[in-house]
């Protein structure tokens, strides 16, 4: 899929070793809370990205009013505060020396600065590997569209919440997971646990290996006491880069656990034993 626009990292960056901040004030969230949300469309019109956004933005976003525009029409209203955006970005990691690079759906604050990096960072989640087949994720932008917006909601309620670790203050929540049910696809898992035996053997709680079509009904249904896992990596076999997996509540929209890994060979591209060893506790 074509990118709109490519991003320096949110993650790891010179932008954060600069000290310069990509996050929102005070000022800046209040801004937000009466902009209007402008989601930025691919240019391509057979884009099957823009028809999953579409659909997720019309049956997910309560929290400000939303228009589509293209590309063109982002570099135009990007420096009025008036807006508002939704915008794929693409992002490599300093760590990573295989330069690998993900796609990124970031919420971002209308500023008058020169460059996007420096626009105000309302919340950015990882969305999938660069090149990778929309049909792989694009059924889950209801799930993390929700997420979004409630974590815009607790940063305008709090703005001292916002912060580069933003994603990792919701392992706060994991200790609530016990009463959940975790629904994943075979293919997020790694081979060591990639049974329902397997899994227990660490994590005794509900785990459910399910089908694309029951994560869609899911979210569709927000099914009560029920999370869905995002992971997002490498696709056709390669070895290199991060891998990312969030753990979203589809009746809440929550967020209950994050967490990123280097992949190495001890540490392959999916759902670890690790992963599931830290909800266990």
């Amino acid at each position: 899929m074509k990118k709109i626009i490519s991003a320096v990292a949110m993650l790891f960056t010179t932008v954060i070793l600069t000290g310069q901040t990509l996050f929102p004030t005070k000022d800046e969230i209040k801004q937000f809370s009466v902009s209007k949300t402008c989601v930025v469309l691919e240019d391509d019109p057979f884009s099957s990205y823009n028809a999953f956004i579409k659909k997720a933005v019309k049956a997910f976003w309560k929290i400000t009013p939303y228009e589509f525009i293209d590309a063109s029409e982002f570099n135009t209203r990007r420096k009025n505060p008036e807006y508002s955006f939704i915008v794929l970005t693409q992002t490599n990691f300093i760590r990573d020396k295989a330069n690998t690079l993900y796609n990124f759906i970031n919420l971002l604050q209308g500023k008058k600065v020169s460059k996007v990096e420096e626009m105000p960072e309302v919340c950015a989640i990882p969305l999938s590997f660069a090149g990778e087949d929309d049909l792989e994720y694009g059924f889950k932008l209801g799930a993390i569209l929700s997420f979004m917006q409630k974590h815009a909601q607790a940063i305008m309620a709090d703005p001292s919440s916002t912060g580069r670790k933003y994603l990792k203050f919701y392992n706060k929540n994991i200790p609530e997971i016990v009463n959940k049910t975790i629904l994943i696809k075979q293919e997020d898992l790694v081979p060591e646990i990639a049974t329902i035996d397997k899994i227990k053997a660490i994590y005794k709680n509900k785990v459910e290996i399910v089908a694309e079509e029951d994560i869609v009904k899911a979210i569709e249904n927000k099914t009560p006491n029920t999370l869905i896992l995002h992971k997002v990596g490498p696709v056709d076999g390669k070895n290199a880069g991060y891998c990312f997996k969030m753990l979203i509540g589809c009746d809440d929209s929550d967020m209950y656990y994050y967490h990123h890994h280097l992949i190495e060979k001890d540490n392959p591209n999916g759902l670890l034993p690790a992963d599931l060893r830290r909800l266990a506790k």
